[in-house]
């Protein structure tokens, strides 16, 4: 079947593993210092591996290839982890929290849909506006969510992991048929959060506009590691 996978351009590969670490479905191996795609089957297409290449050496194609095999990848997944098999974001975790006092927090959600699949492409609340993309499980992690990240902007939500949809296209005629100000995008530290993340970032491009893209990367303990 003709499907879009990752192609990797070992002239620009480093051998990082970065984007080895980044595969949450085990696709990707460094082999003679350079990554390479083991398997067609493994790859699903989300590209978790493209934002963090610091080389530029990985890109989506359309050609031949098997179609992605889950039943394969979980074979695959046992045999290189003992303990946790699957997608190393899903690895079970407790948290400790100390007690809190009752606070009222207001919502600050301005407009709704708020699910991408969902939203106008066309809305009045767009003109002129800020735009937080935030990954699902980024609400649930971070405590001030509402008032450090949807405050003053339209949020848009979205799970690369879970929706089989390219996002990408759908922003990017978002970007394209209005005027945004700015674009923040929140995900978790999880590998498969880079899908959020490339798809924000290829929208931009392909709408031909000059548009910042601050990235708010969220830890599963509720902190945020970057500024």
């Amino acid at each position: 079947m003709i499907r879009k996978i990752i192609e990797i351009d070992e002239e620009k590969c480093n051998g990082c593993g970065l984007c080895a670490d980044a595969c949450h479905e085990g696709a990707i191996e460094v082999i003679n210092k350079k990554a390479k795609l083991i398997r067609d089957d493994y790859c699903d297409g989300l590209g978790d591996c493209l934002p963090v290449c610091p080389m530029g050496a990985i890109a989506f194609v359309e050609r031949e290839a098997l179609s992605y095999d889950e039943n394969a990848v979980r074979a695959n997944m046992e045999k290189k982890q003992s303990v946790h098999t699957g997608c190393p974001g899903s690895r079970q975790r407790t948290m400790e929290r100390a007690a809190e006092s009752d606070v009222s927090v207001s919502s600050q959600l301005l407009q709704w849909p708020v699910q991408i699949r969902l939203v106008p492409v066309k809305a009045p609340y767009f003109e002129d506006g800020d735009i937080l993309v935030a990954a699902d499980c980024t609400a649930y992690a971070y405590g001030n969510f509402h008032n450090d990240l949807i405050k003053g902007r339209v949020t848009l939500i979205g799970c690369p992991k879970l929706d089989s949809t390219d996002y990408s296209q759908k922003l990017a005629e978002i970007i394209r048929q209005n005027t945004i100000k700015s674009i923040v995008v929140a995900r978790m530290e999880v590998p498969c959060c880079g899908g959020l993340e490339y798809a924000v970032k290829r929208a931009v491009a392909e709408s031909g506009k000059d548009i910042g893209v601050r990235v708010v990367t969220i830890s599963v303990d509720g902190n945020i590691l970057n500024v």
